[in-house]
This record gives C-alpha cells, structure tokens and sequence, in this order.
C-alpha cells in the first residue's frame, strides 16, 4: 500500500512489489496506491504500508471495520509504527513467509462529533483527538466528562485525548506520558494550561470521554490523528470511545518497545562526557 505520489515513494513501492513477487514464499495478491478510491476486502495476511507513520494512520483508517496486519517501511522521519527501514526488508522476507513473526492490537478510537447546528459525523482513528485553538489565536475553555462525570474545565490551548500507540506524538510534545503501545487506556493531556496543577491524566479504555465548549471563537479546530480538521463550533459535542475493531501491527522477531524508544528519542542515558568519567574512575565524590 504506497498511497502518496511522492517519487521516493512510488520508487520504493515499485522495488518492494518487485522483491514480493520474486519471493518463492510469499503471494502478492493486491496494490493499492492513490488511485484506488474505496477498499474492497482483500484476503491478505500482511500489508506492507510504504512511508512513515502518517502513512500507517490513513492506511488502518481507510481498512475501516476489516483491519489488515500491517508492516511499516519508514521512507519518514521518525517511524515509531513504521519502523523497519528500506534496506531491511530482504533480511526479513524469510521470517515472514515461515510465520516468524507476532501481530499485535492496538488501541483505536471512534470520535463522535454532534454539531449545535444539526447533523453529526463519525471519525476512525487511531492516535488521537485533540480540540485546538488554532486560528483563534485565543484561550479557549474545554469541559470533560468520563462517563458522564464532569472531570474539570480546561482553560488554554486546547485538549488531546490519545490512545498509547499516539501517546508518543502530539501527546508526547504537549507534555504527556508516554504509555506503552499495547495498552488499554486512554491519556487526556491539556495543551499549555492556563492553570499549572492541571496536569495530564489516564482512564480505562471502555470508558466514554465527553469533550464540549459552551463558548468558542472562530477558527477552533477538532483534528484526528493530525490528518482530518474539521471546524468546531460553540455548543458542539464530541464523544470518544474506543472502536470496535483494533489497529494490527506486525512486529518481526527482535523488536523491543524501550529499545525502539531508545533508538527513535535518543535516550542516552546519562551524559556522555559524565559517563565517561565514571567508565575511567575519574567520577567526582
């Protein structure tokens, strides 16, 4: 699946099908690219989605109720979902046609948004949701409830409700935890609170978030997984909860969360001239 027309893209598409195909244990049964506009379900045990995680984003929001197991090739930046490179791929096409291999589920949302105007849309997603200020360029106040039960309001920038596998994104540059991704909970981080002892916050997964704004300027955005804007207007009501279905993510043998964590944020540990030190002896008292 290679959706964006970037060149670098469809090139790397064109050697991965060609790679595939050349591959005695493995049967490629379908391409989708940009011009496929619906998606018909395809008997597939795999889905190699070729970009970064954007790409991974639209490709299970667009599998809809019947996910398909993906394997991310990072043609990106970052890569926490897609995080096998380019150059790898042939070392694990073995493993993949014997089944060496484990899928995991992933948390994924369903965002409800009920308009004051009339009318409502239904979202798919597997990040997050996230009330923003944007264009306002104003303080806006964001009410919550869980289940029915007013948390508080938040006063500020706005409020990202996020999934684990999305806690390393928008929630983790806001300030948020990071969780790990195969958990069931949900994390709700304020974004620039006006008051400093609000502070993130994470609840079960089965439970229901209510997100309203008696009052909002224009130019206030609700956005999922940082692709799908839509404005949001006073009175407007979005509920969250988690979907029926579940994101599938193929991880080949020797992946380790913290040690993704460790390549993707640097981490280091303690600084390298400090560690040096002590690696020689040399550590002051």
């Amino acid at each position: 699946m290679a959706r964006d027309q970037s060149d670098h893209v469809q090139v790397a598409q064109r050697a991965l099908c060609e790679l595939l195909t050349q591959h005695a244990g493995i049967e490629l049964v379908a391409t989708l690219t940009a011009n496929d506009d619906a998606y018909e379900d395809i008997d597939a045990e795999v889905a190699f989605v070729v970009g970064g995680d954007g790409a991974i984003l639209r490709a299970c929001r667009w599998f809809g109720t019947t996910q398909i197991p993906i394997l991310g090739v990072n043609l990106g930046r970052l890569g926490f979902l897609a995080d096998l490179s380019q150059e790898a791929l042939p070392e694990i096409l073995d493993e993949l046609a014997n089944r060496k291999f484990e899928v995991i589920s992933h948390l994924m949302f369903e965002c409800h948004h009920r308009k004051a105007l009339g009318g409502s849309e239904c979202y798919l997603g597997l990040n997050e949701t996230a009330l923003l200020s944007a264009a306002s360029l104003s303080l806006i106040d964001v009410e919550l409830a869980i289940n029915g039960d007013p948390v508080t309001t938040y006063s500020g920038d706005g409020l990202i409700i996020s999934t684990p596998v999305g806690s390393t994104a928008h929630n983790l540059s806001a300030g948020g935890p990071i969780l790990r991704q195969d958990l069931r909970a949900f994390v709700v981080t304020p974004i620039c609170p006006h008051t400093l002892t609000v502070r993130p916050i994470v609840d079960r997964a089965d439970a229901e978030y209510q997100i309203t704004a008696p009052s909002v300027p224009e130019g206030v955005m609700l956005v999922i997984d940082g692709q799908i804007k839509v404005p949001f207007e006073s009175g407007d009501v979005v509920t969250i909860r988690q979907a029926n279905v579940s994101f599938q993510l193929v991880r080949v043998e020797g992946h380790r969360f913290y040690h993704t964590l460790h390549r993707k944020l640097g981490w280091d540990g303690q600084p390298r001239y400090q560690r040096g030190r002590i690696e020689r002896g040399t550590a002051d008292d």
